[in-house]
């Protein structure tokens, strides 16, 4: 039941290349960036992520993806990293762009069991269609394209059906844990994370306050360990680094 481990490196040792990940996290808000490191540095090439956007100002996945080992991406946003535009319109990434919603749903549904579920998000448009560039050419022209997805009808109203999402590992960061893998997020840091927790085979939390169990009110866990695999304590240090995406004042 003791799911913590010493390491960072130790947490994902066995990180294999073309490994997949779901990884938590909005901006700069809960991410796992001690764990995003540990896998840079243990060096796996190859690795599909599923993750809201790909970092931002030189942090987080874009340590991945600023060093080539991220082949694919499935997520919503793009804008405010510019390698990461760079590198899908000059095709050397894959990016499925899928509607924010819609892959906070396919995330919770892959954690569920549920193998695919209706939306209205998308009818009429290439995201249902088919057509929307996943891989461009060298040249600029696409190179792989979306496929286009059922639509049904329900009550006189369509829907596209859309599969959920597992992956193999997960990486998200708590603000509280405890021993056997309960985890507590603090406010906007909540986001993708317990999502991303539930669609990984193993999942892996660092937690910025490690407590025994029994400590946490159970009516406060917003992630039970039954999803989580490994817990990793930060240090003081580690919790603290805490960065501003958008820093904004008011003149005095």
């Amino acid at each position: 039941m003791d799911k913590v481990v010493a390491t960072a490196g130790e947490a994902v040792a066995d990180v294999p290349d073309g490994a997949s990940f779901a990884v938590g996290g909005f901006g700069l808000s809960g991410v796992p960036d001690v764990l995003i490191q540990a896998v840079h540095d243990a060096g796996p090439t190859g690795l599909s992520v599923v993750s809201n956007n790909c970092g931002a100002l030189d942090s987080g996945l874009a340590l991945l993806l600023s060093a080539g080992r991220i082949s694919r991406v499935t997520g919503s946003y793009v804008g405010g990293n510019k390698e990461f535009a760079r590198q899908y319109l000059g095709g050397e990434l894959e990016l499925e762009l899928i509607p924010q919603g819609t892959l906070a749903e396919r995330l919770r549904a892959g954690g569920c069991g549920i193998p695919a579920f209706y939306t209205p998000a998308g009818v009429g448009t290439q995201v249902a269609d088919g057509g929307l560039p996943w891989r461009y050419a060298g040249d600029g022209s696409v190179a792989v394209a979306s496929p286009p997805k059922e639509v049904r009808e329900f009550d006189g109203r369509e829907y596209v059906l859309e599969r959920a999402l597992t992956t193999d590992y997960a990486l998200v960061r708590a603000a509280r844990g405890d021993r056997h893998g309960n985890l507590v997020f603090a406010k906007s840091a909540r986001n993708f994370n317990p999502l991303a927790a539930m669609a990984g085979r193993v999942t892996i939390a660092e937690v910025e306050e490690l407590v025994e169990p029994g400590a946490l009110d159970p009516d406060s866990v917003h992630l039970p360990g039954i999803f989580v695999q490994r817990v990793l304590a930060l240090t003081p240090e580690q919790a603290a680094d805490k960065r501003i995406e958008q820093r904004t004042v008011r003149t005095r």
